[in-house]
């Protein structure tokens, strides 16, 4: 089965406080693997880095800290923050610097052969930065695919040109 990455959604919502817009950010995923076998890339410190970037620290439980650092050349992408949900094959949320709040949703679909992925992103950011977000979890989200058919990404391969392709196909879009 040929996995499609749907076009990510998006809202903004007015900040109560003296901060800028909230940005909402929304995919879903239909893949067809087994639930735990997402879970490993979405919620462990081993799967992580074959799709996302590496877990320094990853305290796999409701309060635990996270450390994630970007594998794709730049040594100063590194955000830490704690686990705000978790419910084992289920929920992982992470709420970290710079990327906001991270949630992985996992229900069994196509009996036990498949997993939708419903995940959410929500972070305090303007219009040009939702529109980067956008295309850089779309893109993440080829590489998790990739990865669970067993084909982790070559960090030393990637560049720039999937992810600008994709962030002016969400700035057409709109």
């Amino acid at each position: 089965m040929t996995v499609t990455i749907g076009q990510g959604t998006s809202r903004t919502e007015r900040s109560t406080g003296t901060g800028g817009p909230i940005q909402h950010l929304h995919h879903e995923l239909r893949l067809p693997h087994p639930v735990e076998r997402v879970w490993a890339a979405v919620a462990t410190p081993e799967g992580l880095p074959g799709w996302l970037a590496a877990a320094d620290v990853f305290e796999p439980r409701l309060g635990g800290a996270v450390t994630l650092r970007w594998l794709n050349g730049d040594e100063s992408a590194t955000h830490s923050g704690h686990i705000t949900a978790w419910d084992p094959e289920r929920v992982a949320e992470y709420t970290i610097d710079l990327h906001g709040r991270c949630r992985f949703h996992l229900e069994a679909a196509d009996g036990k052969a498949g997993t939708t992925l419903r995940f959410t992103n929500e972070f305090d950011g303007d219009d040009e930065l939702r529109l980067d977000c956008l295309a850089g979890w779309h893109n993440h989200f080829e590489f998790l695919v990739d990865a669970l058919d067993g084909r982790p990404k070559d960090w030393s391969a990637w560049s720039l040109d999937r992810w600008r392709e994709l962030r002016e196909s969400y700035a057409r879009s709109e």
